[in-house]
């Protein structure tokens, strides 16, 4: 699939972005997510998360590195597993020490400064760069499937 662009003049549109992107996810799949701080990753976790019908309020595991988010009621509900890998500094030991891998079996699995860390959990995943432009609320996103 090719590289796909969007502007985001708002937090509700990187959120309903992330509702957009739900559509594309199932158990099992990988949400790379890349940018500078404040570019909006935590942002378009949440919409991933609201279109995928998790329970729980999501904000950034900063602290705890990763949240669990049980699936809903609804039909289309899935499991996330939401992770900050901005701490493990690329920490291979820690990173396996979460066991992501097992997560990937029955979630999605989302993770904030992933590049160039997790990719290897999975066969393929989803790559999304956000960008800010300086001193404004308007971000850039672009994605694709990375195999």
């Amino acid at each position: 699939m090719a590289l796909r662009r969007r502007v985001l003049p708002t937090v509700e549109d990187t959120e309903a972005l992330g509702r957009e992107l739900s559509a594309e996810l199932a158990a099992g799949d990988l949400v790379v997510l890349d940018g500078p701080l404040g570019a909006g990753k935590t942002a378009l976790t949440r919409g991933i998360a609201a279109g995928l019908g998790v329970q729980g309020r999501v904000s950034s595991p900063t602290f705890i590195i990763a949240r669990q988010h049980r699936a809903g009621a609804g039909a289309r509900s899935l499991p996330l597993v939401h992770v900050d890998a901005y701490r493990l500094g690329g920490d291979l030991d820690e990173l396996d020490a979460l066991d992501l891998d097992t997560d990937l079996q029955h979630a999605v699995v989302v993770v904030e400064w992933g590049l160039g860390v997790v990719e290897h959990l999975a066969d393929r995943h989803l790559r999304v760069r956000l960008s800010r432009e300086p001193d404004s609320d308007v971000r850039t996103a672009d994605w694709e499937w990375v195999q």
